[in-house]
């Protein structure tokens, strides 16, 4: 008997789902993922967004059970209300920043890319948790007959909460497609040349606009130190990355700093701590820097609010004068460049 028999009591079919034959034509999709944010800027939208992030298990690695009974009994009672006021801080009147120059970098990237390839390419933007979501979009390029789709997830620096969870997002609702069209994952680019001349850029331009700073800050998003000690590649990427861009500025080891920051938790994270250093700023005399987010492809809480207005904080108090953040690079042309030739790699 086959073994694609009707009877093969080994296919599932209640978990395949129909959708439009292969024609024979091929048309790309490309999937530009972010991290999300919630619906609103209020403690329900929290809720629901935080519940979803925090029960990745990419995120969180305590074991499931001990950490629902956490998750559900103390933090999602307590943290969705504080967080909804951090976020309405920054929250604007079209809405979350975050989305909104995600859907600008999507503009713009599909502008480039039609320039050379016409209408056989589709530029979408999803987000991990929250909407729009990777599901919606995988659907709806399965429903069009997409043949190709190349799933850029825009953290430069791989890791696995972030770059990993989003390929277990996107291949969790393609393994149950009858047809599985191609796929190519771009899972870091933290030492694209293109990317390192847009923050190369940025750099240099807010230095001929407010001057060098004393001490040039290159803050990333943290990580418990254990996802590194297990072998994640992101502190080794970050790293690379600050020395690709200090080597093109011409910066002396005394001219900058790499930090990590938005650490949760009692473990212990990457270090060091950001805080912790624009803290110790004043006592070194430092009175003037400048901070910029590399991590971070597009300006959000960790970011406008974090670093804009947290972190400032902590350098005044202490005694430091000027704080300046770097935006991240977000829809800057030199960025949108970079980001359309790591999609025409695979074109």
């Amino acid at each position: 008997m086959s073994r694609f028999s009707a009877n093969n009591k080994k296919i599932h079919q209640s978990n395949i789902k129909k959708g439009p034959a292969n024609t024979g034509s091929v048309k790309t999709g490309v999937l530009l993922c972010n991290l999300g944010t919630p619906d609103a800027p209020t403690a329900s939208a929290l809720r629901i967004y935080l519940r979803e992030f925090l029960s990745d298990p990419r995120v969180v690695e305590i074991p499931k059970f001990i950490w629902m009974i956490i998750l559900h009994g103390i933090i999602l009672r307590i943290r969705p209300a504080k967080s909804a006021k951090l976020y309405e801080s920054i929250w604007t009147e079209e809405g979350s920043p975050l989305l909104n120059i995600s859907k600008a970098q999507q503009v713009k990237v599909a502008e480039k890319i039609a320039q050379q390839y016409g209408d056989e390419v589709e530029v979408v933007i999803a987000m991990r948790y929250g909407n729009p979501g990777i599901t919606q979009a995988l659907q709806a390029m399965q429903a069009k007959g997409i043949s190709k789709i190349i799933a850029l997830p825009l953290y430069p620096q791989y890791a696995g909460p972030t770059t990993g969870s989003t390929f277990d997002a996107i291949t969790k609702e393609i393994q149950h497609w009858r047809w599985v069209p191609s796929l190519h994952f771009i899972s870091s680019y933290h030492d694209h040349p293109g990317y390192i001349d847009a923050l190369t850029n940025s750099i240099s331009e807010h230095i001929e606009q407010h001057g060098k700073p004393e001490k040039l800050v290159f803050s990333y998003h943290g990580m418990p130190k254990l996802f590194h000690t297990n072998g994640d590649p992101y502190f080794c990427y970050c790293h690379k990355t600050t020395r690709l861009v200090v080597d093109k500025l011409g910066l002396a080891e005394s001219d900058y700093l790499l930090t990590f920051q938005s650490r949760f938790g009692k473990a212990e994270w990457l270090k060091p701590y950001t805080d912790n250093c624009l803290s110790d700023f004043a006592t070194q005399g430092i009175k003037k820097v400048a901070v910029i987010s590399p991590a971070f492809s597009v300006d959000c809480l960790e970011t406008l609010e974090e670093l804009e207005v947290e972190s400032r904080k902590v350098f005044i108090d202490a005694g430091g004068e000027q704080f300046n953040y770097i935006n991240a690079l977000n829809d800057r042309d030199d960025h949108i460049s970079a980001i359309v030739d790591l999609i025409k790699a695979h074109l």
